[in-house]
């Protein structure tokens, strides 16, 4: 899970970077400032949430000596489908004017949320050697 976490991790945050050029240079002069802007979010919080899985990547590559904590697991998916979720709805809106699509959004909030409270239950049960 661990190398299948970074390499998502990696992809996910390089079409971040991908996603906030093609906005900047290709759909600047294509598509209304509002809509831009919406764009704009879904790269953001995908990058931030790629970074998450990342830092989840790290805290189950410290337990690789015991089984992996089903809530760091459970993290990793939820910022995962969190971006699928919340950012693709975000793009997909953006860039089709679709107004139904800005509904599901909040679902893909709710797996960030998820996600975050997810690594907090985690990071409380961490064993550390110190």
């Amino acid at each position: 899970m661990i190398r299948f976490f970074i390499a998502i991790a990696s992809i996910l945050a390089g079409l971040s970077v991908v996603g906030g050029a093609f906005a900047s240079h290709a759909l600047k002069e294509k598509i209304s400032d509002r809509a831009l802007e919406i764009f704009e979010t879904g790269t953001r919080y995908q990058m931030y949430h790629a970074l998450a899985l990342l830092l989840v990547s790290l805290l189950l590559l410290i337990q690789a000596d015991s089984p992996a904590p089903k809530t760091l697991i459970a993290s990793g998916i939820s910022f995962i489908l969190g971006i699928i979720i919340f950012s693709g709805s975000l793009y997909a809106l953006s860039l089709s004017g679709i107004k139904w699509l800005g509904a599901i959004t909040p679902i893909g909030g709710v797996a960030f949320l998820i996600g975050w409270a997810c690594l907090a239950i985690a990071a409380l049960n961490l064993k550390i050697n110190s």
